[in-house]
């Protein structure tokens, strides 16, 4: 029976990180935290748990998620968030697993509370994840903030019941500050890899976006936070464009 080592990486996470670790608490055979020097309660909540606390500079998402299953002490990893809580029944499937190991990963959807309503449409559910794995099979990829968990080829995948409870923003607030963060690292690695960007795309693509999952995959279903939800993704895709132009501005005129 493989033992399995759940792989959190925080930062001021005093919010979230005790649900977090009693969520997997019946799962882990270890719990390891890789932390990028919170100043909140963070640490302190995660030793009270008695979890292995590690200190790591952050150098990006998928930079962090790879140098975090490098501490580990089992192969087999299951890789969450500080904001994610796995449900009774997904870690019923996971204990499950844990006795007839047979994949070399396991996804799961995952649901996710915003402003206190679970939302279940506009593409934002089943969001389908790759968080349980031999980490001898794969590795975090993708372009940051945009993190994703690829297995090598020729390796094989299920899926678990139950979901991955994902408690996202507890105000629109809170979704603003990561929309002006994420769209400036999500333009700044298109603009590392020579990525551009033109009117065109700064004008069409937030409509496509909002488009896309307010009327086609049916976030009106949302209700008001549904629209809001919706808004604000169109907002982000038109900021990630601009500030991807601005930055190739500035290159030209150095």
């Amino acid at each position: 029976m493989p033992q399995i080592s759940v792989v959190i990486i925080t930062y001021n996470e005093e919010r979230n990180i005790a649900r977090c670790l009693d969520s997997v608490k019946t799962i882990a055979d270890e719990i390891v935290v890789i932390d990028s020097f919170s100043t909140d309660k963070t640490e302190e909540i995660c030793k009270t748990n008695k979890v292995r606390f590690i200190s790591h500079a952050f150098e990006g998402h998928i930079e962090q998620k790879n140098w975090a299953i490098t501490q580990a002490g089992f192969p087999h990893i299951l890789s969450l968030d500080a904001d994610e809580v796995v449900s009774d029944q997904l870690a019923e499937a996971i204990l499950e697993v844990k006795q007839n190991w047979k994949k070399d990963g396991y996804s799961f959807n995952r649901l996710t509370n915003y402003c206190g309503k679970w939302i279940k449409h506009g593409g934002w559910y089943p969001d389908r994840k790759l968080r349980l794995w031999d980490s001898r099979k794969g590795s975090w990829t993708g372009e940051n903030p945009h993190d994703k968990y690829e297995l090598k080829a020729g390796c094989t995948s299920g899926q678990l019941k139950g979901d991955l409870l994902h408690y996202s923003f507890n105000s629109i607030e809170d979704h603003l500050k990561q929309i002006e963060k994420f769209s400036f690292l999500a333009a700044s690695a298109r603009f590392k890899n020579g990525k551009r960007t033109n009117l065109f795309n700064i004008l069409m693509k937030p409509l496509a976006r909002f488009f896309k999952g307010y009327i086609f995959r049916m976030g009106f279903l949302d209700g008001y936070y549904g629209f809001v939800i919706h808004r604000l993704s169109m907002n982000a895709v038109f900021l990630r464009h601009i500030k991807l132009r601005e930055m190739w501005k500035s290159k030209n005129r150095a």
